[in-house]
Formats: C-alpha cells, sequence, structure tokens
C-alpha cells in the first residue's frame, strides 16, 4: 500500500485552514450522534517515528468534549499485560458504545516491531496476523467503527525531525532507541510495513495513509477521513452481518438425548478417589505455576445440576493465592456497552493461574439467544467468534476445559422442590429458574447446537452425567488432571 499510495494535492494554506475549522466543528457535531446512536469509535494512529501523530491528535480533539472520548498511549506492554495473550491489552481498552477511543500505536506497531526486531519467527508473526484480522472483523460485525491510519514520512524527512527534537534538550526524551534504528534501516522498515497493511486491509476495516510531511494537511486529511467514516457508520448501524462459514476443526458429539445423566459411583469409591485427585491437582497446580502455563475451567449446566459442589471439590484442591472463581451473572450496563466477550477477556487469569468461570460466554447462544438480548445475526455469528476467542486462548498456552453439567428434566424438579423446602437454600431457587425449566426443550436444541458447533479438537466440551453429583465431581476431576498432565 505504501508503495503504491498516491499522495493527494495539497491545498493552500488558506484552503487548509476553512476546512479543518469546518471539520473539526462537523466531528463535534457528530460526537453527539455518536453517543445518541450509541456507537462505539476506535482512531488508531499508526506510522513512523516523529511522524506527528501525537501533536495532529492533540489538534483533532480540540473541539470534542472530552467526557466522551479517551486516548491510550499504547507503548511497550506492561509486566502484567505480558502475562497475558497477545489481545488482551488491546481488547480490554476498547470503548464503549457512543464513546470514541483514540490509540496513539496499536497492535500494528507490537507486531511488526517485535518481526523487525527478531522476536518473532515466521510462524508467530503469521499467527498475530491472522488473530489482528479477526480481532478488527469481529469489532466491526459487533457495531464498532475502526478507523486506521498509517502516518507516513520519507526517510529524509523523518531523519531531519528526528535530529531537531535531539538537539531541544525538551524533546530529546521524546526519540527512543528504536526510532533511531527505524530510520537507520527504513527500507527495510518500509517492506514490512508495506507488507502488513496490505495483509490487513480489510473491506470492514480499511487502512488510510496519511500524507504527514505537513503538520496541518495530516490535521485535515485525519479529520476528514474521520468525519467521512463516522457518516457512512451511521448510516449503516443498522445492518445485519454475513455468518461466515466454519473452519475449525470439529469432534463429533452426541445429543443430550442420547446420553444418560444418571451414571453413579459408590459412597467409598467416591471418598477414595476425590482424596487421590484432589491430592493429584494440588501437585500439578504447583507445576503449572512454576511453568507459567494458563488454566482456564468453563462450567455450563442446567439450573441446579450441581455446578456450585463441582468447582468447590476443584477449587478445595487449589492454592488460593493461585486461582480465582468467576460467576457469571447478567452483564452490567458498562459491560453491555461492549463486544460480549470484553467482560470475558478483562477476566482471563495471568499465566500460571487457573481461573473457573461459573457461566460463560456460552450465554450469547444460550439465555441471549431464547430471551431475545439479542439479534439472530448475533447468536448466529457468536458460535465462530467463539472458535475464535478460544483458538486465541490455545494459541497463548492456555489449557481450556468446558463442562457441560447435565441432567434429566425429573431431577431437576427434585432439586428445584427441595431448595424451594428448605429455607438455608432458597436463595438458590428464583423465579427465573423456574420460567426457564419450562423452556426446557428450546434449551436442549440451543445447547445441542452450542456443543456441535463449538467442541472443537482444540477446546472440546465434555458432558458430566451429574444426576450423582458425586460420579460428575470425580469425573470432573479426572478430565481436569488428565488435560493438564497432557499439556505438560
Amino acid at each position: 500500500m505504501l508503495t503504491d499510495f498516491v499522495k493527494g494535492e495539497k491545498p493552500e494554506a488558506e484552503e487548509i485552514e476553512a476546512r479543518i475549522d469546518a471539520a473539526r466543528s462537523k466531528l463535534a457535531r457528530q460526537q453527539i450522534q455518536i453517543k445518541e446512536k450509541k456507537l462505539p469509535v476506535l482512531v488508531i494512529l499508526d506510522g513512523w517515528g516523529a511522524a506527528g501523530k501525537g501533536s495532529v491528535l492533540g489538534r483533532v480533539i480540540k473541539e470534542l468534549d472530552p467526557r466522551f472520548f479517551r486516548t491510550e498511549t499504547l507503548a511497550q506492554p506492561t509486566q502484567d499485560e505480558v502475562r497475558r495473550p497477545f489481545l488482551y491489552r488491546y481488547f480490554v481498552r476498547i470503548p464503549e458504545a457512543g464513546k470514541i477511543s483514540f490509540f496513539d500505536s496499536s497492535w500494528m506497531d507490537e507486531t511488526t516491531k517485535s518481526y523487525l526486531l527478531d522476536e518473532y519467527s515466521e510462524k508467530e508473526y503469521a499467527n498475530h496476523i491472522r488473530s489482528i484480522k479477526r480481532f478488527e472483523r469481529q469489532l466491526s460485525d459487533n457495531g464498532y467503527l475502526l478507523v486506521k491510519l498509517f502516518f507516513d514520512i520519507s526517510e529524509k524527512e523523518q531523519k531531519k525531525r528526528l535530529e531537531a527534537l535531539r538537539e531541544d534538550s525538551s524533546t530529546k526524551w521524546r526519540v527512543e532507541k528504536f526510532d533511531r534504528w527505524q530510520n537507520k534501516h527504513y527500507k527495510t522498515c518500509r517492506k514490512v510495513y508495506d507488507d502488513y497493511l496490505e495483509n490487513t486491509n480489510q473491506f470492514s476495516a480499511p487502512w488510510y495513509i496519511i500524507d504527514s510531511k505537513s503538520r496541518k494537511w495530516a490535521e485535515l486529511q485525519m479529520l476528514e477521513i474521520m468525519t467521512r467514516a463516522i457518516d457512512t457508520a451511521l448510516t449503516n448501524s443498522t445492518r445485519s452481518v454475513p455468518i461466515l462459514q466454519n473452519t475449525f476443526p470439529l469432534k463429533t458429539m452426541p445429543k443430550l438425548s442420547a446420553i444418560d445423566p444418571n451414571v453413579r459411583i459408590s459412597d467409598d469409591e467416591y471418598r477414595t478417589r476425590l482424596k487421590e485427585l484432589q491430592a493429584e491437582l494440588s501437585d500439578l497446580h504447583n507445576r503449572i505455576y512454576h511453568k507459567r502455563m494458563p488454566v482456564i475451567i468453563a462450567y455450563e449446566g442446567w439450573d441446579a445440576a450441581g455446578k456450585g459442589g463441582n468447582i468447590k471439590r476443584v477449587t478445595a484442591a487449589l492454592d488460593p493465592r493461585g486461582y480465582e472463581v468467576m460467576p457469571i451473572a447478567s452483564p452490567e450496563p458498562h459491560e453491555k456497552a461492549r463486544h460480549y466477550l470484553w467482560r470475558f477477556w478483562n477476566r482471563l487469569p495471568k499465566d500460571g493461574h487457573i481461573t473457573i468461570f461459573d457461566r460463560t460466554w456460552y450465554g450469547r447462544v444460550m439465555v441471549e439467544r431464547l430471551e431475545g438480548f439479542c439479534s439472530e445475526n448475533d447468536w448466529q455469528r457468536a458460535y465462530n467468534e467463539i472458535n475464535e476467542f478460544e483458538q486465541e486462548l490455545q494459541d497463548w498456552g492456555a489449557v481450556l476445559i468446558k463442562f457441560w453439567v447435565h441432567i434429566d428434566k425429573d431431577t431437576q424438579l427434585e432439586r428445584f422442590n427441595a431448595r424451594a423446602a428448605d429455607p438455608e437454600k432458597q436463595w438458590k431457587i428464583t423465579d427465573e429458574d423456574w420460567r426457564n425449566r419450562e423452556k426446557w426443550d428450546l434449551y436442549e436444541e440451543a445447547v445441542d447446537e452450542m456443543i456441535a458447533k463449538t467442541s472443537t479438537e482444540y477446546a472440546p466440551w465434555h458432558i458430566l452425567e451429574s444426576d450423582d453429583k458425586h460420579f460428575a465431581r470425580i469425573k470432573a476431576l479426572e478430565i481436569i488432571t488428565s488435560e493438564i498432565k497432557k499439556r505438560l
């Protein structure tokens, strides 16, 4: 893209000033529309060192209401971010609906810089490109406007600016070691940037090249690109998104109706195996900490199936400093205002730690689907989006274990009645539980589809037959220890 980039004709200074004023005013008006239409806008500014991204951004935001935008300067990842998946620090910073976020440098800068400095292999670089394209497409598919700007200057112009910054005692700190390296290896960098831009230039998230030789001209280009993109996004805010075909390797899974949940274990065998497996898991917890291996255990299942008791027997074997249980309820307003996976990216463990989810991202294709909390287009897309999310976790090195805790309808009714009759357990049974029970057949159909479409080879579903809670607990511990040992 850089080699083919044809610079627009720069207007006279007077015209530039007039158009900047008009564009600033329009952007300020659009900010109100963005808020009213609940459009989330993410603007990323990448490009050459000393290309003027920061100074141009400072002028662009002059007329904006600071309550409804924020600027993120994304330099090197922190130690905590290094211990998370590659996309973590970007996903957790996406704006909520109705607001604008400006990223001064993004995933492009991190990826190309690491590749240029030989910190990534060819395979790692290709995997990051694939992840980035999926991430950007998911944002767009879920209603985000993504405006990607690359600030371009010549080798000669960059050298002149870097020298000027270094000669001034008040600005020399702004020149980083990589900026000088970049200028020294300008042609190599240009080729990598050009390939990156070509590979990630998508219909839903195109790249715009900013001719940055003149800062005023760069400001006008950025303003007019943004205002045009916002106009288009506001017009297309109700569009449906194509459903992508599944390309992930799937495991053949039985339907719930073919599984007998009434499998039992004797009390003596339960006590013996529980003690053995908890001791084994305790040892494995130490090993995964030393190996810096993250573990994610996801529980879904019927109401009253015994998820809580199952989780309790798992955590009894773990060092409390190295795990966390995440009970997932209805999303809070600030969570609803973002991509539905945002609240789960925020809850991922650090490497070497375990996170257990009591309910998960699969709410999108169960509760949200059946209760009408999202459109059909939304939940139909979610199968592929979830498979992509779980592959990111796999690529990161996480062990991901997914359980469906299964009981039959009669067992659920017995447990509901027992809870209702016990004053100490009445809090566990709600009107919503009874309403969901009335939709058992619809939920079973949704769960069958969910399991069939998301039981990938790298993240398969495990069914826990839980009419006998003791049996389900032992089976869960056996699977957890087995999967961790496999990865170790």
